[in-house]
């Protein structure tokens, strides 16, 4: 029976010859605001102690972190925005940003270790694994890396578009969210295929 790791290592990584970049993406549940993906390679001699999946990070230690990760590796980003994910779905707008991200890398890597079970098509080898962010430390960099990202532009999404306290619940259908989009109506970066938006239409 396979034991169950408390801490993301490097196994995956070291099962491939050549560059390896783990991938993740945040943004997939809210009803708001892009879906931010995040490709990281990461130095096996110089990588920042504390990696893991950033759900189980506070803020702090969050972007602590990214810091780290953006100072020791090689990172690219990869951003669908609402428009493209109503067009697409939630599900081929995160895969098209996977595949921004890995794009954006000034290293091309030889094989992408991506979160999930569903890769975008690419001009290199990728391996899928569930729950990778808390089980290779590329990937819980690249989680770290999207959710501070995303975080960051939901912060400006506040000032573009105050009132719905975009800050607090960053798009997630929290209650307060609920709440404001009931009072408000929808924004202009809310995802009009999602239900909750579609029964709150822009006023």
């Amino acid at each position: 029976m396979r034991l169950k790791k408390k801490f993301p290592d490097f196994l995956f990584e070291t099962a491939y010859k050549g560059i390896v970049c783990g991938v993740d993406e945040a943004g997939r549940g809210p009803l708001a605001g892009p879906v931010v993906a995040a490709a990281v390679i990461l130095n096996p001699s110089d990588y920042p102690l504390g990696l893991n999946d950033s759900k189980v990070l506070n803020s702090n230690k969050r972007e602590s972190l990214f810091l780290d990760i953006a100072r020791t590796s090689i990172f690219g980003i990869g951003i669908a925005e609402p428009e493209e994910i109503d067009r697409l779905n939630i599900l081929h707008a995160s895969l098209s940003a996977m595949r921004r991200a890995i794009l954006d890398l000034t290293t091309l890597p030889d094989v992408a270790l991506i979160d999930g079970n569903k890769a975008p098509i690419l001009p290199l080898k990728t391996e899928c694994i569930i729950k990778g962010d808390s089980l290779s430390l590329s990937i819980a960099a690249a989680s770290i890396i999207a959710k501070v990202t995303r975080d960051k532009l939901m912060l400006e999404a506040e000032n573009r578009f105050p009132g719905y306290e975009f800050e607090a619940h960053k798009g997630y259908p929290t209650k307060l969210h609920l709440q404001k989009l009931s009072l408000l109506g929808s924004s202009p970066i809310h995802r009009k295929s999602f239900k909750p938006v579609r029964l709150n239409p822009l006023r």
